[in-house]
């Protein structure tokens, strides 16, 4: 076997030194200044997973339970390790050592690279897709923010459609380990929403396999690819076992499970409509695919100089330092969402190939990413066709969990790429030149034309958003003519790109310019392209040497709080749950999460929110009203943060405390009227538990001491004049909670509707909680043992295959 560098090694190598080096030169203060990123959600992940990271350094353990934010709740959406576990240094590798999290966009390259080299399109047409697919806006823009789960999940679509491909042209061995490695780390990334777009794509490539099957009767083959899959399915579930169902397990108990109150409107399973589809695109500005900014861009942009708006500004008055600070953050989007980050947008080159795509593409592959492309773009608009998105909001599966419907432009993200280089491929493939200058025109006038009438016809758009009734009218115009500038100068660098795309493309048909110039002249316009409107949203000024040094800098009010040693928990007044800073050194009241405990969210919304604005109001008024926080002081709310500084802690002396003898018990029988009495009852003295669940309970007399806490295990010290029913501050979690007093287990009873309790005997008792949830614990060991199956099993596919390819016949 002799290897042809020239054939087999130079052309890759080619693709993934671009790839490697449009991270590395766009990325640059990262890999070479040691700089990190400015996410504000990382940040908040930080935050909430502190106790659990320090925890991991300190002792090797896992803390399973997160218990400084939301009073507590599992750690498995939060920060999740499984002992010797490899993908972290998998993915080390596979990126050839990127830092994290760019290297995310390396690795959808490289993907994407190995996808379109399945479907049989040259390297240099395939290095142009790559790049388009990894390095488009939405990507950028969610980096940014410190989605970084998420881009990564995107990133691994490309190779599990891959393997899926490979496997039913019957590479079954490559398939197979290109697909049970890409399901393996997406599913390690825990972004089901990104997984279940996956899915989608899945099946529609697979209702056509299936199709084409039935016409060749191929039923054996197909069955094989099938039962590989399935293999392969089995071998990622298998690596992350302990994830996937430690998830779910929990998830009939997040946000995401059935309302437990039967008067809530969103009693259903899921989330409520109005909140999945808040944000819901509107249907032309879809066209953002095209135009990026034919809505204005992200909610804030910084103008350019001498705008309408910085001359409206001057011209009425306002002084130099408010015009430069409204200028670089101007409201410009004007669409159908509450706020954006910013436009979606992977290249108007790639429309324009896209349409080559419709026109060249082999049928089978042009009704696949067309319909992925079509489906995508559907359930993006969400609210806006209620109609379609409603219907499958209530009856597909699973889909009721998820919000942020524009995700689901991930999909069109990617099989645009796909399409528009398959398109590219087969154009060059063709025979029939009579119709490619035809074919090239029709493209041509569809984008660069669909362009020119934006341009043109500017003037029918009206430019206005909610958000202007807060301005003058003469800023508003200002802003609206700003806006309207911004499409019009949009869509003339779409038409630039469009036509020089189109020039590379025929000339290379007209054997002007060879192939691989062409291919690699894409590449490389469309780096410009994005890059120029990448560097608007993740530029320079994004990164800093230590975001989290700044953002977790002690204030006073924390270090007061710090003083005191014992247990408690603590409310941050500003913005309590949807912030996790407070979770960095406290045990907090609040946090951030998307997926929290569905009983702490009805909380929220039914008791605490009204008992926190009733307290604020009576304190502004200089009545410290402390009893009537009968929810607060069951959670045990011992400090109330009001600002920074050390005079905005506030001491509550009413908090009931780690754990108490109620002296009255109020049976109940329905969730409704349990969490209407925990917000009306004295928490210290009476308790509430259902009768139904938990059959009658018995009072006792005495005292409780924590002695010893973990985040996996309590230690409690009771003396009970009376045996009965004890209290605990502590959220209740059916799924690993035990409870074992003087050495014997005890059953956990759901008290005060999300606490803990348990029934101890007269005299001393030793109380002892641990949080042992066998789906972690009896799947770990399985867990490391498929991760090496799949890692082995690559390295070897990939050595048999080159072999088998270069034998000689």
């Amino acid at each position: 076997m002799q290897i042809n560098i020239k054939k087999d090694i130079l052309p890759h190598l080619i693709g993934v030194v671009l790839f490697y080096l449009v991270v590395v030169l766009y990325f640059s203060p990262a890999v070479y200044d040691g700089k990190i990123i400015f996410q504000y959600d990382i940040l908040q992940w930080e935050g909430a997973s502190k106790e659990i990271l320090d925890i991991r350094k300190e002792s090797g353990e896992e803390a399973l339970w997160a218990s400084r934010l939301f009073s507590g709740m599992p750690a498995y959406l939060v920060s999740f390790e499984i002992p010797g576990d490899i993908t972290n240094t998998l993915t080390k590798i596979l990126t050839l050592g990127l830092p994290h999290p760019i290297n995310s966009l390396f690795f959808g390259m490289v993907s994407m690279y190995i996808l379109l080299l399945s479907f049989k399109v040259r390297p240099e047409f395939s290095i142009a897709g790559s790049i388009a697919f990894a390095f488009n806006t939405f990507h950028i823009i969610s980096l940014d923010a410190g989605h970084n789960a998420k881009v990564w999940a995107i990133c691994l679509i490309p190779l599990i459609l891959a393997g899926i491909h490979l496997a039913f042209q019957r590479k079954y061995l490559l398939g197979l380990a290109l697909f049970s490695m890409g399901m393996m780390l997406q599913l390690k990334f825990n972004h089901l929403q990104i997984t279940y777009y996956t899915l989608l794509i899945v099946l529609i490539y697979g209702i056509a396999e299936i199709i084409t099957t039935v016409k060749t009767k191929a039923f054996p083959y197909f069955g094989k690819a099938v039962l590989i899959l399935f293999a392969g399915l089995t071998l990622a579930v298998g690596a992350n076992l302990s994830r996937f169902l430690s998830v779910l397990e929990y998830s009939p108990y997040s946000t995401r499970g059935k309302s437990n109150i039967s008067s809530n409107e969103g009693s259903q399973a899921g989330l409520d409509k109005g909140y999945a589809f808040n944000w819901s695109q509107g249907k032309l500005e879809t066209m953002t695919f095209l135009v990026p900014y034919l809505y204005g861009g992200g909610s804030t942009e910084a103008l350019p100089d001498n705008s309408a708006t910085e001359q409206a500004l001057k011209a009425n008055g306002v002084d130099n330092t408010q015009t430069r600070d409204f200028i670089k953050n101007a409201r410009t989007y004007w669409g159908d969402q509450p706020g954006t980050g910013g436009p979606i947008y992977g290249g108007a080159i790639m429309l324009f190939l896209f349409v080559l795509g419709v026109l060249y593409a082999p049928k089978k592959q042009k009704l696949i990413f067309l319909s992925i492309t079509i489906l995508s773009i559907l359930l993006a608009w969400g609210k806006n066709l209620e109609w379609f998105n409603y219907a499958i909001f209530d009856y597909l599966p699973g889909y009721n969990k998820f919000r942020a419907v524009t995700m689901g432009l991930t999909m069109a993200l990617f099989a645009i790429p796909v399409l528009g280089t398959l398109g590219l491929e087969h154009l060059f493939r063709s025979n029939k030149l009579e119709a490619i200058n035809k074919n090239l025109l029709i493209a041509l006038g569809s984008t660069a034309g669909l362009a020119a009438f934006f341009w043109l016809f500017a003037g029918m758009f009206s430019f206005r958003a909610p958000v202007d009734t807060n301005f003058p009218d003469w800023l508003a115009n200002a802003l609206m003519d700003d806006r309207k500038a911004l499409l019009k100068s949009s869509a003339l660098k779409s038409i630039f790109f469009i036509l020089i795309a189109a020039g590379l493309v025929w000339a290379s048909l007209k054997n002007k310019i060879p192939t691989q110039i062409a291919g690699l002249s894409l590449a490389l316009i469309l780096v410009i392209d994005l890059w120029t409107i990448n560097r608007r949203y993740l530029s320079d000024e994004s990164y800093q040497y230590s975001p989290s040094e700044q953002f977790f800098a002690k204030s006073p009010a924390d270090e007061k709080i710090l003083q005191d040693k014992g247990y408690y928990r603590v409310l941050n007044l500003d913005n309590p749950f949807n912030e996790a800073r407070t979770s960095y050194y406290h045990n907090s009241i609040g946090g951030y999460h998307g997926a929290k405990m569905k009983r702490y969210q009805e909380l929220i919304e039914n008791v605490l929110g009204t008992e926190i604005q009733n307290f604020i109001q009576k304190a502004q008024e200089g009545n410290f009203d402390w009893e009537s926080l009968k929810a607060l002081n069951m959670l045990n709310t011992k400090y109330i943060i009001a600002g920074r500084g050390e005079n905005a802690v506030f001491q509550n002396p009413e908090s009931n405390g780690a754990a108490w003898f109620p002296s009255s018990i109020q049976s109940v029988i329905t969730n409704d009227d349990e969490i209407s009495k925990v917000a009306s009852m004295d928490t210290k003295t009476v308790a509430t538990v259902n009768e139904n669940e938990y059959g009658k309970q018995v009072t006792g007399m005495g005292t409780v001491e924590l002695s010893e806490r973990k985040p996996n295990e309590l230690t409690y010290a009771v003396e009970a004049e009376k045996g009965g029913l004890v209290v605990f501050s502590e959220i209740f979690y059916p799924k690993g909670w035990k409870a074992y007093v003087n050495g014997s287990e005890t059953p956990i009873i759901r008290t005060n509707y999300l606490l803990r309790g348990v029934q101890v005997p007269d005299g001393s008792s030793l109380v002892n909680m641990r949080f042992e949830p066998g789906s972690y614990y009896h799947t770990k060991t399985a867990v490391v043992v498929f991760q090496y199956l799949i890692s082995i099993l690559l390295v070897f596919a990939i050595a048999f295959t080159y072999y088998k390819d270069n034998q000689k016949p």
